[in-house]
């Protein structure tokens, strides 16, 4: 008897054992199994995800390796809470990829390391384009209403500057899926915040830029007036010179921007005898606020201008600009650069047409606004 129950006893345990055993090698298995995915997936952790809700969401979405008697789901949980997984996975959009296992999976949803999508703030862009881009990208929630947006920097914690203008740093900008519309611009708030700052604390002083506000707006005129990299402290230096001597700083695109909408593209005598807030040719001083976004090397131009003597320039036709010290000077140089141009038109009107080209009237200088600034020099 005593014999028959230690059989017994050594038959149950040999099953156990190979039930362990056999237990053990379909979790090891399971484990070393890839995902049955052949191309790039996105998965989502929802907010708040149990490793239960993830093993369901993972296999309604047929992307668990197949096991026998259907346990897939709880190998998965299993799995989490022996590597201790389980409090450690971060909701977000991930991407996956063929070849990986449960364990590349989990270790994947604990890195954060989620899908990023993009959207990029350009320099020289007005407030308006940018809200314009962030309402029309997919990829961004939409929360902020227009009368959000008409009283934007107080939800963003600037109050004593509400003008949103030039307020948000220019780069592109790489985030989740479903970032909010608010987020996104808190981000790029602060960027430029902290980085003006950092700016005015390193600036080389002038007496007639007192504020780092001041020299955010000193510093949009600058980004408009030119696109060459090198010319930008100089004509940061020729605008400090103006102020220093209570010149009219008599910048085109200020007189733009004060127009808005009105703006046909083509700047008139009245337009820039029209007085407004940020008509630079009617009024002293800076304008009220930026007019456009300032590049980093635009507010690094204003802290740190080139010492010059210049006080006016004139495009050259070639992207760059002739500066000069007094005003016979710079009459000579808009003489040169019209010369120039009409020069260009008659090239122009002599060759023969070419089949199928156009020409791009946005990016062909403007000799009409050289000429109306001669007329209203001081």
């Amino acid at each position: 008897m005593k014999k028959a129950l230690l059989t017994g006893f050594s038959v149950v345990l040999l099953l156990a054992l190979l039930g362990a055993g056999y237990a053990y090698w379909h979790y090891q298995q399971f484990l070393d199994t890839p995902l049955p995915i052949t191309q790039t997936t996105h998965f989502t952790v929802k907010q708040g995800s149990s490793v239960k809700r993830v093993a369901q969401d993972l296999r309604q979405a047929n992307l668990l390796p197949p096991s026998a008697l259907d346990t897939s789901e709880w190998l998965v949980q299993a799995h989490a809470r022996h590597e201790e997984y389980a409090s450690k996975i971060k909701a977000g959009e991930y991407e996956l990829t063929p070849g990986m296992t449960i364990d590349d999976v989990f270790k994947r949803f604990i890195s954060g390391q989620t899908v990023q999508y993009q959207l990029s703030i350009i320099e020289g862009k007005t407030f308006k384009d940018i809200v314009r881009t962030i309402k029309t990208h997919p990829d961004l929630q939409q929360t902020l209403t227009d009368a959000d947006y008409a009283n934007l920097m107080p939800l963003l914690g600037q109050t004593q500057y509400p003008h949103p203008e030039g307020w948000f740093y220019p780069d592109t900008y790489h985030f989740p899926r479903n970032m909010t519309d608010k987020e996104f611009l808190q981000r790029s708030y602060n960027t430029m915040y902290e980085y003006l700052m950092q700016a005015w604390d390193k600036r080389q002083p002038n007496t007639h830029i007192n504020t780092p506000y001041e020299a955010l707006i000193l510093a949009s005129v600058v980004e408009k007036e030119t696109g060459v990299p090198e010319e930008r402290p100089l004509i940061a230096g020729l605008f400090l010179n103006r102020l220093a001597k209570g010149m009219l700083l008599q910048t085109d695109p200020t007189v733009i921007y004060g127009l808005g909408d009105q703006y046909a593209g083509n700047l008139r005598k009245a337009d820039l005898q029209r007085d407004t807030p940020y008509n630079s040719y009617t009024r002293k001083g800076l304008p009220p606020t930026p007019i456009a976004t300032p590049s980093k090397a635009a507010i690094d131009a204003v802290m740190h201008p080139a010492q010059t003597d210049a006080l006016y320039f004139v495009a050259t036709g070639n992207g760059g600009h002739n500066f000069s010290k007094t005003y016979a000077e710079h009459q000579r140089a808009v003489a040169s650069y019209l010369k120039e141009i009409r020069s260009q038109s008659k090239r122009e009107s002599s060759a023969p047409p070419t089949a199928n080209t156009t020409t791009d009237t946005t990016t062909q200088p403007n000799a009409n606004a050289e000429v109306l600034e001669l007329q209203v020099q001081e």
